[in-house]
């Protein structure tokens, strides 16, 4: 494999991310109990999406479980890199007496693949768990783990409407729904209880998520963070972006007014549409969910 990859070839190893190891003989049963998704049902080889949750049921970590078909007794959680130590102390105070392994795995590196790509020998292959339009994620020797194209990996995901913690929402800020982890999978509504599961629960069967992870269309792109004025109010918040495309953490029934009274969307100056992701289920106004 060469050492310099053009940024045509569609692998991107994903360096703000990495692993977090949890093993044992009673690990499975121990991550079904404290996070959101189901991972009693995950089979080896698969992957689901999830979070920790506070019980107040803000968004401490989210992340992504995979299960390694040659331990069936091991789960790897792929993780935002900045909040790993957090992650595993709070999961530890969870373990209790239960027979759990909680460590960061240095050893290997976290890529993603979304078309073909020949990978290193010894990476392991896991679907992205949130929409196969996402294509494939990747675990590799750290050593064997080249660079590729994370810029166009991030196009990639923006173009596709999904959310990254800490860019487009606050960690310790955001329900699931505001970042659209029910649409994507990463909720299990019909398992028991979890960290936090009541408040989600509860919003997901009154239907009162305002607030939503949309696509913002735009000629220039505002800076990160920039707020989406109509008017004098505010509608929502810019946050990451790339080739005329951005997300957008936005309050629906704000932006519904806003079209309603024929308000334009202004973002630093720059004049923003609002577009629902294609893969999305909730309501938004507009024809054919933009504003």
């Amino acid at each position: 494999m060469p050492n310099a990859i053009s940024p045509a070839f569609p692998f991107a190893r994903l360096d703000d991310r990495a692993l977090v190891r949890i093993s044992g003989p009673e690990a499975r049963h121990f991550l079904h109990n404290v996070v959101t998704c189901n991972v009693e049902s995950l089979q080896p080889g698969g992957a689901r999406f999830g979070a920790l949750l506070t019980p107040q049921g803000k968004i401490i970590s989210d992340f992504l479980i995979y299960a390694p078909k040659d331990a069936p007794d091991t789960f790897l959680l792929d993780a935002p890199k900045a909040l790993v130590g957090d992650l595993i102390k709070r999961l530890s105070m969870y373990r209790l007496r239960a027979k759990v392994e909680i460590t960061p795995d240095e050893a290997h590196a976290v890529a993603a693949r979304w078309g073909a790509f020949q990978l290193p020998e010894g990476a392991q292959v896991f679907p992205d768990p949130r929409l196969q339009a996402l294509g494939e994620r990747v675990v590799l020797p750290a050593v064997d783990a080249p660079a590729g194209d994370p810029a166009g990996y991030e196009a990639h995901r923006i173009g596709l409407g999904i959310p990254k913690g800490g860019a487009d929402f606050a960690y310790g800020d955001a329900f699931p729904h505001e970042t659209d982890m029910d649409q994507l999978g990463g909720v299990d509504f019909k398992k028991g209880c979890y960290v936090g599961q009541e408040v989600v629960s509860r919003m997901q069967h009154r239907g009162t998520a305002r607030t939503r992870a949309v696509i913002a269309v735009f000629d220039a792109a505002p800076e990160e963070g920039s707020e989406i004025q109509a008017g004098e109010k505010s509608v929502g918040r810019i946050g990451s972006s790339a080739r005329g495309q951005g997300i957008a953490l936005v309050r629906l029934d704000r932006a519904a007014d806003a079209l309603a009274a024929g308000l334009p969307l202004v973002s630093a100056g720059v004049r923003v549409k609002l577009k629902k992701p294609g893969w999305a289920g909730f309501e938004m106004a507009g024809a054919d969910g933009e504003v």
